[in-house]
């Protein structure tokens, strides 16, 4: 077991949350302090984003774009083709949701390297409704040619993926969330690109997770100890390229598998599993996640609970795997 993946106050009253979207601002800034050639555009979201904390530390370096999305993806491809590091981050739902043509064209067309940060995504943005609650952009995204496309678990891995995606080279997506959320990693905690985490071995279910609903997976498979029902739980942190060695490996242990993910499970992170193993190990799968469904106003707690994805949803659907499922 990687121990050393986990904070160890995860089970405890002193576990810290905070909003990963925190941890891609200040990974921004070390990018930023490592290479010179890091620089940021944003569209009018510099605060909401936490772009502001590389605008303070690299005035010269920063270009805000305004409310033009399109714009925004456009000249980061320009910016890239004369040899910067473009970062560039809006809403989700605008980006990639209003500019999806232009980072097709100018930017997976061309192989530049332009990392596309998606903030306040999945349900838990919470009061601000459907239009806001972007769930539909690890599909798009991941049906790219040339992109990557990466989910931190929490603010200290969302720091790491902005260090290492500043390396890569590559197209690339970033999807950061609003709210406070459990910070589960630790600052040594091990971070690679493709290369998923196993933070918990077990033997009868392995759970895939992304983002900040991986800490629900933790707790559930917690819950599920005292019920004797063994679980893997793996940090799927980047769902393209997916990391087939790790979940193949899992899969063939434990023989069910359950994807779970804020976001739509067509074509997000539960496609991405299933269309793995149906082609190389056919296992039993369940997607836990958005299911064809819109957002809708409420609090984490509330949304989290409505579309089935907190900790008792997935307790609920490891224990009827259980049940129909046999080895």
């Amino acid at each position: 077991m990687n121990s050393y993946e986990l904070n160890p106050d995860l089970y405890t009253a002193k576990l810290e949350y905070e909003p990963n979207r925190k941890g891609f601002g200040e990974g921004l800034v070390e990018a930023g302090m490592n290479d010179e050639l890091v620089v940021a555009l944003c569209a009018d979201l510099v605060e909401s984003t936490q772009m502001e904390l590389f605008a303070k530390a690299f005035p010269e370096r920063y270009i805000e774009v305004g409310v033009a999305e399109q714009n925004l993806v456009t000249l980061a491809s320009g910016l890239s083709a004369v040899g910067k590091k473009p970062f560039v981050a809006s809403y989700a739902s605008f980006s990639p949701g209003r500019n999806w043509e232009q980072i097709r064209t100018t930017i997976c067309l061309n192989d530049r390297n332009v990392v596309i940060v998606g903030c306040h995504s999945g349900v838990s943005v919470g009061p601000d409704g459907a239009t806001h609650q972007m769930l539909e952009d690890i599909a798009l995204m991941r049906a790219l040619p040339n992109m990557v496309v990466v989910v931190p678990c929490d603010s200290k891995e969302a720091r790491r993926a902005t260090v290492a995606l500043a390396k890569l080279d590559k197209p690339a997506y970033l999807r950061v969330a609003r709210e406070k959320t459990a910070v589960i990693t630790t600052d040594e905690s091990h971070f690679e690109i493709g290369k998923a985490s196993v933070l918990r071995e077990g033997s009868d279910i392995t759970i895939v997770a992304c983002g900040p609903l991986v800490y629900e997976a933790l707790l559930a498979a917690a819950d599920l100890d005292k019920h004797s029902i063994s679980v893997e739980v793996i940090n799927c942190h980047t769902i393209k390229p997916i990391d087939s060695e790790t979940i193949l490996s899992s899969a063939a242990k434990t023989k069910r598998v359950i994807t779970l993910e804020e976001a739509q499970v067509t074509g997000g992170l539960g496609g991405a599993v299933t269309e793995l193993l149906s082609s190389k190990l056919p296992t039993h799968v369940e997607r836990l996640g958005t299911q064809d469904r819109f957002g809708q106003s409420g609090t984490i707690t509330e949304l989290w609970k409505e579309y089935e994805l907190d900790s008792a949803a997935i307790v609920k659907a490891a224990k009827a795997m259980m049940r129909s499922v046999k080895k």
